[in-house]
């Protein structure tokens, strides 16, 4: 399977983005998101079941991201919201292949990334 993440941008403080990733085929398991900043290591960030009932998000965006998929069209969906400046960095879409994980390793398939800059 291959996917395809877009929808990032230039953004300030306080704005909204919508992200997407789009699939090559239908996935039945659980997606992610992960994200890297400039000189860090790539992060958690939200994480969906393979039908969509089921979500959980990394602490620092608890309350302001929301993630979503639409299994008719093979895409999963983050919306962000109250964006800060350390939300900066390359966001990258994964399929799971644990449910649920936070760790890089329980993840495959990774899209090609997405940039989000937050300005102050």
């Amino acid at each position: 399977v291959q996917l395809q993440a877009s929808g990032g941008g230039l953004v300030q403080a306080g704005g909204s983005l919508r992200l997407s990733c789009a699939a090559s085929e239908r996935i039945p398991y659980s997606m992610g998101w992960f994200r890297q900043a400039p000189g860090k290591e790539r992060e958690f960030v939200a994480a969906i079941s393979g039908s969509g009932a089921g979500t959980y998000y990394a602490d620092s965006v608890k309350g302001r991201f929301t993630v979503s998929r639409d299994n008719a069209k093979n895409t999963m969906y983050l919306q962000m919201n109250s964006l800060k400046p350390e939300d900066t960095g390359v966001y990258y879409c994964a399929v799971a292949s644990s449910w649920p994980s936070r760790r890089q390793t329980d993840f495959r398939s990774w899209g090609q990334g997405t940039q989000v800059t937050v300005s102050s």
